[in-house]
């Protein structure tokens, strides 16, 4: 007989009769229960700031993201808020404030906690799915059904939740040294003691467990990776080709992209298809591009493979070529393809593009990790590249181009004091999605005419630095003064490209360019929130790359416009540039 039930009585009605099974207002009254206790486990100013974080991470930034990335970055700032209430809820108790609050009161706050979190989510989220509408609109991406909306407020509730619950992990361990230190020292002197262990523990654990141990690993694992060749990579067999049976450097001691690098290009008769076509080639001989690489493998320090790369250019008679590009490569070794393809496209493979590689991490560790290491590699490569360019008869020597992209671009910039440095030793300059920390596209920009806008600058009327902000129209290099002075500079960069715009400064002081009307492919939603912009852009950095061409850190058809402006040969026209992007429209591009 069930204990709930007296010999002879029925069954209370609503309630199930089944042998052994509980009644089911009682498991609701458990769940509710069970809510209500976790519920009142949450500090109440802490979901306050909670929530507005939620809201302020719905705002627009520069790239538009998936479902599931906002949810990340989203679930971290509301744990960040969260901390941030509960910390600032403590200070204003300790600082002697605190106000006793009758039970009455502190059910109207928890009420009013709930009604705005109730209110706002949902707007916010709504508000977020239109702003992000925005941007892929202006960035030509398609948007689907409001799906997002769901996964935005569910994986980011997961992820508050666990970070929450490491925080309070943390504070329990506070309390626990607390209580064992206390036995020895004074209340105040023990919990100071506990606080300085844990968070001393804290920092080392992240530093050096998670940060240097992450690291390590993706050390080892990218290092693995760079031993590897892609599938349907082969060695050259052309002369003019590093790792080839005639080069001095070993295709193995190439890594992985070096492989890529020297194995890829169009073919001899990719290249007399397009010259027959252009005005300006259609008479030429085409010739097999020379591309030389030098592996990290291959020598012990910057100068000797820069060395390599110089005993290659002889090798191969790079000397004798209309145009030679000293290429700082990325962090991986990486050379943007799109670069050299409308370069050896341009010259009917009259070429030659040589470059090394100094790391074989991604350029987004470098970024976070190591400047350095592109600093010195850009500036030996040229160096030693210039020594023997310098020494040749100036009317015979290739017209030397210098180029970076990214990380690349930043490294190849190291190897010039300054603009006057950079002319006087280069033909043209071509630096693509500049980072925003490169001290000579820094000062540039700082020093463009009085009017021009940051994202667009004008320097001295376009005397001799331009900047490239789009292809559709693509008029940024041309609607200034007609005539340019012997030796040019291009950048290339985007009003939405992030590695361009962050910057630590983003935290506390609002830039010019976000001060000034947006660029053609911004959202003019966007406005600058002390802390938010900069945490928001932080979070663009690593999706800058996985956009369509010609929005974010995607540089593809900007090459054949900014090239026309270098060192395209003398009977080259614009006619040939938009053949040449119109042929780069069906290659497709590597970000």
């Amino acid at each position: 007989m069930p204990k709930s039930q007296t010999p002879g009585a029925e069954p209370t009605p609503g309630r199930t009769a089944a042998a052994g099974q509980p009644d089911r207002p009682a498991i609701l009254r458990r769940l509710s229960t069970g809510i209500s206790r976790q519920w009142h486990k949450y500090n109440r100013v802490g979901l306050l700031i909670g929530v507005l974080f939620f809201c302020l991470a719905q705002t627009p930034s520069l790239i538009p993201r998936d479902g599931l990335y906002q949810a990340l970055l989203t679930g971290i700032a509301v744990a960040i808020g969260y901390a941030v209430g509960v910390v600032g809820a403590w200070l204003y108790r300790k600082l002697g404030f605190a106000v006793t609050w009758s039970h009455a009161t502190r059910r109207r706050f928890t009420i009013a906690v709930l009604a705005l979190a109730v209110l706002s989510i949902p707007a916010s989220l709504i508000a977020g799915e239109y702003w992000q509408r925005q941007l892929r609109a202006l960035f030509g991406i398609e948007s689907g059904p409001p799906l997002r909306l769901i996964m935005v407020l569910s994986v980011a509730f997961v992820i508050t939740v666990l970070l929450i619950q490491v925080g309070r992990g943390l504070a329990w361990i506070v309390r626990w040294l607390t209580g064992v230190f206390d036995r020895f020292v004074p209340l105040p002197v023990s919990r100071t003691l506990a606080f300085a262990v844990v968070a001393v523990l804290t920092v080392l654990t992240v530093n050096g467990a998670i940060v240097d141990g992450t690291l390590s690993l993706l050390r080892s694992v990218y290092g693995q990776v760079d031993t590897t060749t892609d599938e349907g990579v082969t060695a050259p067999t052309a002369a003019e080709r590093s790792g080839s049976p005639a080069s001095l450097v070993k295709w193995d001691d190439l890594g992985r992209q070096g492989r890529n690098f020297v194995a890829g290009g169009p073919t001899l008769e990719q290249l007399q298809e397009f010259a027959s076509s252009t005005t300006a080639l259609k008479d030429r001989t085409v010739m097999e591009p020379i591309r030389v690489y030098a592996g990290l493998r291959s020598a012990a320090s910057p100068d000797q493979l820069a060395s390599q790369v110089v005993d290659e250019l002889d090798r191969t008679g790079a000397w004798d070529r209309e145009v030679l590009a000293v290429a700082t490569a990325t962090g991986t070794g990486w050379i943007d393809p799109s670069f050299s393809m409308a370069l050896e496209y341009q010259h009917a493979g009259n070429s030659a593009i040589a470059t090394m590689q100094y790391s074989f991490l991604p350029s987004w560790i470098g970024f976070v990790s190591d400047r350095q290491t592109p600093l010195a590699a850009g500036k030996a490569l040229f160096d030693a590249v210039y020594e023997k360019w310098s020494s040749l008869d100036e009317d015979s020597r290739p017209y030397l181009l210098v180029y970076g992209l990214s990380l690349g671009s930043y490294g190849a910039q190291s190897a010039f004091s300054g603009q006057q440095d950079l002319a006087a030793r280069t033909d043209g300059a071509l630096f693509m999605g500049t980072p925003n920390f490169t001290a000579l596209w820094g000062d540039l920009t700082n020093q463009r005419d009085r009017g021009s806008l940051e994202y667009s600058p004008v320097l001295d009327d376009g005397a001799q630095v331009r900047w490239l902000t789009q292809t559709t129209p693509a008029d940024t290099l041309w609607r200034l003064q007609d005539e340019w002075a012997p030796q040019r500079t291009v950048y290339a960069q985007h009003a939405s490209d992030a590695v361009v715009w962050w910057s630590p400064d983003l935290a506390w002081n609002k830039p010019d360019w976000l001060s000034e009307p947006a660029g053609p492919d911004r959202s003019t939603s966007m406005h600058w929130i002390p802390l938010v912009t900069f945490w928001q852009v932080s979070f663009d950095l690593f999706v800058a790359g996985d956009v369509p061409i010609g929005h974010g850190h995607a540089y593809h058809l900007e090459y054949p416009i900014a090239l026309e402006a270098l060192g395209a040969p003398a009977e080259w026209t614009s006619a040939d540039t938009s053949a040449l992007v119109d042929l780069m429209r069906t290659i497709p591009s590597e970000n």
